[in-house]
């Protein structure tokens, strides 16, 4: 059976993304991979490696092994669907009409990043929000319930912990000054934010640059997007949303213009010195406001 597993030179977004829902799905049910792989007769290492998206697979086998797990039908198709997709250097990820932080690719790429670079146009970006103002965020977009609210924000909670697991990503963020500027909530929803961008300025392998309204404009302003790398053999991955789906790609020629974005907003931003005054130019701005908030003036 061996020889039905063909060898990737290299793994790919969706490679990455089967072996992890086959991962999830083994886990779930609280088998050991040893167990898996002495039940179909493979070697542990063959599923190991399946799992971590470094080998191929083909139909017979991966329908051996979703039997072996018991996975219910709406998994069993989407594995089976990843699993059809062609390697062409794109991938379209839809959010079925929620948001993108509980896309499988998205929380598997930035968990395993070495580095980092990330921009948004005209928010706070999520892996940055404090939890009201992700709230405040998210009720912008519509939200069916208050219980469907707090699952989203629950989710962007737990997907900044990249940032503060033992390891993290050495990261850039670039934040657009009309960002601090258009306020979400209120005032004090405002203050506690930035502040907690200025506090953050400290953080361990974090740099936050301000690109500051007086910058020039630039197309590579026009759109947020996160560049990713990896430890080798992993080629470089980055990521756009789009209001319905995000747009994963790891084609060569693409990669360049996400790299040629990146070094343009590295000279049209601050440094990080000069960020951190700015974060605490807007926090005393909307600690102003917030008084005045208190008193009930009327800040729309």
């Amino acid at each position: 059976m061996e020889e039905r597993l063909t060898p990737l030179r290299v793994s790919t977004v969706r490679t990455r993304e089967l072996g992890a829902e086959l991962r999830l799905a083994r886990t779930r049910l609280k088998v050991p991979a040893e167990h898996v792989s002495r039940s179909l007769g493979w070697s542990l290492g063959r599923l190991s490696r399946l799992e971590h998206g470094e080998r191929g697979t083909n139909e017979l086998d991966l329908g051996a092994l979703l039997g072996q797990l018991g996975v219910d039908k709406a998994t069993k198709e989407r594995v089976r669907l990843l699993a059809r997709e062609r390697d062409l250097g794109h991938y379209l990820r839809s959010h079925e009409g929620k948001l993108s932080d509980n896309l499988l690719s998205l929380a598997i790429h930035e968990q395993s990043a070495v580095t980092m670079h990330k921009y948004e146009p005209m928010v706070i970006p999520g892996l940055l929000q404090t939890e009201a103002y992700a709230r405040a965020v998210i009720e912008l977009h519509g939200v069916e319930s208050p219980d469907e609210l707090e699952t989203f924000v629950d989710a962007r909670m737990r997907r900044q912990s990249v940032l503060t697991s033992p390891n993290p990503p050495g990261t850039v963020f670039y934040i657009h000054e009309i960002s601090l500027l258009s306020r979400i909530g209120n005032a004090r929803i405002m203050h506690d934010q930035v502040m907690r961008l200025r506090f953050m300025c400290d953080w361990p392998r974090l740099t936050l640059r301000v690109i500051p309204m007086s910058a020039p404009g630039h197309p590579a302003l026009m759109r947020g997007f996160n560049l990713m790398t990896f430890a080798e053999p992993v080629n470089p991955v980055a990521y756009a949303d789009t209001d319905a789906a995000t747009v994963f790609t790891e084609d060569p020629d693409s990669i360049k213009l996400y790299q040629r974005k990146r070094n343009a907003l590295a000279t049209l931003a601050l440094d990080a010195e000069q960020s951190r005054s700015t974060f605490a130019h807007w926090a005393d701005f909307y600690d102003l406001r917030g008084d005045r908030d208190d008193e009930g003036a009327d800040l729309a």
